[in-house]
């Protein structure tokens, strides 16, 4: 499983940046689209939501891939 880290002095990352952080979309128009549609989990279940924060342990998929957050 890949990872991404949360940049110092955060608690948390939200879902689009994520996905963009981890190379999986190329901006946060595609981010935006894919969560919109319904492809992204967030710890096993689908969230539709671009704003949803993600915190240390949480996890996401999406395209066949899992990334924690550190």
């Amino acid at each position: 499983m890949e990872s991404i880290n949360i940049r110092e002095g955060e608690d948390f990352i939200k879902l689009g940046q994520a996905l963009k952080k981890a190379g999986l979309v190329a901006s946060g128009l595609d981010a935006k689209i894919v969560i919109q549609d319904g492809q992204v989990k967030v710890n096993g279940e689908v969230d539709t939501r671009r704003g949803r924060k993600l915190y240390p342990g949480d996890n996401f998929e999406f395209d066949g891939k899992t990334i924690e957050v550190k």
